[in-house]
């Protein structure tokens, strides 16, 4: 298994190598964070910021994502969101400090995990009302990712991972069909609030694709030792 590892880092510094230094262009850059901040037993605050750029070297922003939300958790593997996230969105090349497209989002999320022998399988159902421009349009999710560990039997502290998902986007008019994400990732848990991971994930929209290099840090906070202090 240590073999094995090791192989897979390898074959993916020595693409990520040839990828930055042929063409930089073709392959955007994505620095992911996410956190849950949990208040009690029921709630938790979603935090997340995305710095995504249309090259592989982040020194030209596509798209900043702010996004935030109330996380109910109803059940021990099953819990609900409503949030609010603000894109804004920048031309290639464009030296410009505001961005060409802003986009102000309310959100909704249902998200349930599952275990299937050692792999871990979430199902994440999303409803986002957009106000792009100004011009209001609302979009439907589906997600299914998969979490395999790969030197130990459950995602514990010190396991080295396989993150995998696919991600369709619906739109509930005109244009039905608006983007498909498929990844795949090689990740850390450090412990059980802190994971991280490094990945390729194609966007493949109605007339174009594209690979995006991604890196996400995951570190969930514990806020209820200060509500219950004061």
């Amino acid at each position: 298994m240590k073999t094995l590892i090791k192989y897979t880092f390898t074959l993916s510094l020595l693409w990520l190598t040839q990828s930055a230094y042929s063409n930089t262009d073709s392959v955007g850059n994505w620095l992911m964070y996410f956190g849950s901040n949990k208040i009690n037993d029921e709630y938790s605050i979603h935090t997340e910021f995305q710095f995504r750029n249309h090259t592989l070297v982040p020194n030209n922003t596509e798209q900043l994502l702010f996004r935030t939300g109330l996380n109910y958790h109803f059940a021990k593997d099953k819990f609900v969101t409503a949030g609010y996230a603000y894109i804004p969105s920048y031309t290639f090349g464009s030296e410009q400090e505001d961005p060409e497209v802003e986009e102000h989002r309310i959100w909704q999320q249902y998200i349930s995990n599952k275990k299937w022998g050692r792999v871990k399988i979430e199902h994440r159902f999303r409803y986002e009302q957009r106000w792009v421009d100004g011009n209001f349009r609302d979009r439907l999710r589906y997600r299914m990712m998969m979490f395999i560990p790969l030197n130990k039997a459950t995602m514990t502290d010190g396991t080295v991972f396989l993150g995998l998902y696919d991600e369709i986007f619906l739109n509930t008019v005109d244009t039905i069909f608006d983007r498909n994400r498929l990844y795949g990732a090689l990740g850390y848990q450090f412990n059980k609030n802190a994971s991280f991971q490094v990945g390729m994930m194609n966007q493949k929209l109605n007339d174009s694709s594209k690979w995006y290099l991604q890196f996400g840090l995951v570190y969930n906070t514990d806020l209820s030792s200060f509500s219950n202090n004061n």
